[in-house]
């Protein structure tokens, strides 16, 4: 029985031994490793082919390319953004010419036409009119106002309506609204003439290149009227009506 103990625990012995030993051996390949590996990494270019490379190379630019940088890229707008909805054009125009009267001869001297190029909303344009600065504060806007117009200035047939604002309180009894038509202003001039000296009111015409004003009075209550010509042939209206 003691002969055959011994026989077994000879080789685990030797077993437990060589273990041991090889354990040692892989440790020092692994720390031959990392040796190696550092010295390659060392961050000296003698010993890293690929870093001393990409440090001394030259850096090569396309000139035809530089301008075309983040030519993808998210950009500010160059204007104030805008919350108008994008205009249709309007119908085609519906009034017969032949029913109209021409209006007086346009004047040349327009200080109406160059004032109004300068007015960016129709609340300015309004306030270059003597007696509506004071109604100006209590403007509401509303395209309803447009229906409240005084007849000889309603809308033009078929005409878009831009914008319109209107103030009743305290007797201002004040519209303004802006439209768009297909129609030349020359022909918008003349049908406003037509409503206008039919009403009872006096006119006036003036022109300044693309723009024509018509104006005039009935008693205490005035009306303005701004025609400027489109690119695409029609017509930008404005309309500024006090009483009547």
């Amino acid at each position: 029985m003691m002969a055959k103990s011994t026989y077994i625990l000879i080789p685990l012995g030797c077993l437990l031994l060589a273990a041991c030993g090889g354990k040692s051996d892989d440790d020092a390949q692994l720390n031959a490793l990392d040796n190696e590996l550092a010295s390659l990494n060392d961050g000296s270019p003698a010993r890293d082919p690929q870093l001393r490379e990409a440090l001394a190379g030259q850096i090569m630019v396309d000139p035809g390319l530089t301008q075309t940088s983040n030519a993808n890229a998210v950009r500010p707008p160059n204007r104030p953004a805008s919350d108008q909805v994008p205009s249709l054009r309007p119908p085609a125009d519906p009034v017969d010419a032949r029913t109209l009267k021409s209006a007086p001869l346009a004047s040349r001297d327009c200080p109406e036409c160059r004032a109004s190029a300068g007015a960016f909303t129709l609340a300015a344009k309004a306030g270059q009119q003597g007696g509506n600065a004071a109604c100006l504060s209590g403007l509401r806007y509303s395209t309803g106002w447009a229906n409240r117009m005084p007849g000889a200035f309603a809308p033009y047939p078929g005409a878009r309506v831009a914008e319109a604002a209107g103030n009743d309180a305290n007797g201002c009894a004040l519209r303004i609204v802006g439209l768009r038509t297909a129609a030349p202003a020359a022909k918008v001039i003349d049908y406003y003439y037509t409503r206008a000296s039919g009403a009872g009111y006096s006119a006036e015409h003036k022109m300044d290149g693309a723009q024509h004003v018509l104006g005039g009075t009935r008693g205490a209550a005035a009306y303005m009227v701004y025609a400027a010509t489109r690119p695409d042939g029609g017509t930008d209206v404005d309309l500024v009506v006090k009483g009547g």
